[in-house]
């Protein structure tokens, strides 16, 4: 079977515009599950590095390993919240919605459990849509400009997704969750069906 991905990375010397759609030269292969302005930019913190060379020893993992467009030097999804905006270079950008990682990541490592090894790590990454176009660059600061009211961790929309109940304070996230401007309608879909649906 032939499979077309835009995983594998390699770095970029100077400066690249980052449009709404991707990067120049990174255009998104299957655009059925990945790219459109939800996810024009993949983020994956450096930091996260290391856990993966303990778990996969003997494999080399040069940054871009994990399909990343930004491997960022800084906060870890525990930090990092929906709707919190930021610029980078001449761009600004905004936090949409952690990576559920497809099957490619799997071919990516040859590995059939990876995907799910890459899920339970809670080391997801995260998306963002670009509010406005500009050049960015190796060495950019990545540097705050708003901050969501409603304060929902990457790694708390991650938790929520893959729990099977909900306690009180979890339905009182998922509720904030839903507030965010930022979250994508098909998230905001999936987390109305699963509170209607799940015992509380």
């Amino acid at each position: 079977m032939e499979v077309t991905t835009s995983i594998y990375k390699e770095p970029v010397e100077g400066r690249v515009t980052l449009r709404k759609l991707n990067l120049d030269g990174d255009r998104q292969s299957d655009l059925t599950v990945h790219g459109g302005k939800d996810k024009a930019v993949y983020c994956y913190p450096a930091a996260h590095y290391e856990y993966w060379k303990a778990k996969l020893p003997g494999r080399e993992l040069p940054l871009g390993s994990f399909g990343e467009n930004f491997t960022l030097d800084g906060p870890l999804e525990q930090s990092i919240h929906l709707g919190d905006r930021f610029s980078v270079g001449a761009a600004e950008v905004v936090v949409t919605q952690p990576r559920l990682p497809c099957y490619k990541l799997g071919i990516r490592f040859d590995s059939d459990q990876m995907v799910r090894r890459f899920l339970d790590s809670r080391r997801t990454g995260f998306y963002l849509a670009v509010l406005r176009e500009g050049d960015v660059g190796t060495g950019d600061e990545v540097a705050p400009i708003g901050l969501d009211p409603n304060a929902v961790p990457v790694s708390e929309i991650t938790r929520l997704y893959i729990a099977k109940e909900y306690g009180r304070e979890d339905t009182l996230a998922v509720r904030r969750a839903l507030n965010v401007e930022a979250l994508p309608s098909s998230w905001k879909t999936y987390f109305e069906e699963k509170l209607s649906r799940l015992r509380v």
